[in-house]
């Protein structure tokens, strides 16, 4: 009993729980500040769906970036292979006569060949990750421009009848200065994106899968004791991560309806960001995707608060973002500490 009351808050909650809270608490802080502080857009709540479907694709790479990272890697190549994706995917449709079908194949096959090489790369020739990424980074940047130079539209009608499919919520609309009602919806991106952070949260939460990405990225030398296939286990954290980039790239696709070779500039930095806000350690072992998710929301809170604010200049939100990311760093040391000093006592 006496060792109880010594642990408290700390002791009782793990790393990753305690870190979630945090997160979803200074999201909701954030969000309703910005309600009663800015009020107009905030209030309405096709406001929080417009974030989600301009994030839908950010949400599914960040979860794929938060898989490499509780296993202690790292990914920067994820901007690149959504840019490839789109650029890829639009030259079909547009130059080839393609189908929707066939272009969601381009993009799978896209992160799967990614997937395959960087972890055969990381996790069986023991090569850091950063470096393979970074290579993997310019390689598609660089094939986007030789797929096509000239950003574009895709006409296919067909992409085109998709790209502008919307889900209406129910009860969610509002009525606009003229009277009329205008339904909430959401884009099909956002229902994808939505089921990655539920079938990864399934998967590194009740599978042995799951426990070994934790386990790799907490302690290789303690993984390999316990039985844990650690050289498998990276090599499927960086083929999640690039097969779900494929997916966010087709999602961001469909959300631009363009092929570009300057699309998805710094995502893989947003992705990273978003996931160290969300609770994900930077040394691997902690971290949870429904904290990911929140972290892409916070993210996007901020950067719409700053907007609203009269702040339009592209470096104030960098300099937001910096800030932002301090503090979660700050506040992510400073709950380890106190939590080892709390088991200790």
């Amino acid at each position: 009993m006496k060792n109880e009351k010594k642990t408290g808050v700390f002791g009782k909650m793990n790393d990753t729980m305690l870190l979630l809270t945090i997160t979803v608490v200074i999201f909701f802080a954030m969000y309703i500040g910005a309600i009663v502080f800015q009020g107009g857009a905030f209030k309405k709540p096709q406001m929080f769906f417009n974030i989600l479907n301009a994030n839908a694709a950010l949400i599914i790479t960040a979860c794929g970036m938060s898989v490499v990272m509780i296993s202690g890697g790292i990914d920067i190549s994820v901007g690149g292979v959504v840019a490839l994706v789109s650029m890829c995917c639009a030259v079909y449709l547009d130059y080839h006569d393609g189908s929707i079908f066939g272009s969601i194949l381009i993009a799978l096959g896209i992160g799967v060949a990614y997937g395959l090489v960087q972890g055969f790369l990381v996790a069986y020739l023991d090569i850091q990750p950063f470096i393979v990424s970074l290579a993997g980074m310019f390689f598609a940047r660089g094939m986007t421009t030789i797929v096509n130079t000239a950003p574009f539209n895709v006409a296919d009608e067909e992409f085109t009848a998709l790209k502008l499919a919307r889900i209406v919520i129910p009860g969610m609309g509002t009525t606009n200065k003229k009277g009329i009602y205008v339904p909430a919806y959401v884009e099909i991106g956002v229902i994808v994106a939505l089921l990655v952070v539920a079938v990864l949260f399934v998967v590194l939460r009740w599978t042995k899968l799951g426990r070994s990405f934790y386990a790799v990225g907490g302690n290789k030398q303690s993984a390999l004791m316990l039985g844990v296939n650690v050289k498998r286990t990276k090599f499927l954290s960086h083929m999640i991560c690039s097969v779900l980039a494929g997916i966010g790239g087709y999602v961001y696709f469909l959300h631009v309806g363009s092929g570009s070779a300057s699309h998805a500039m710094g995502m893989e930095m947003n992705a990273i960001a978003s996931s160290i806000i969300g609770g994900t350690m930077l040394t691997g072992g902690v971290g949870n995707i429904i904290g990911t998710l929140f972290g892409v929301l916070s993210l996007s809170t901020i950067q719409n608060i700053v907007s609203s604010a009269g702040l339009d200049q592209a470096w104030w939100t960098g300099i937001t973002i910096a800030a932002m990311l301090c503090i979660f760093l700050l506040i992510q040391s400073v709950v380890m500490a106190q939590k080892k000093k709390a088991l200790k006592a």
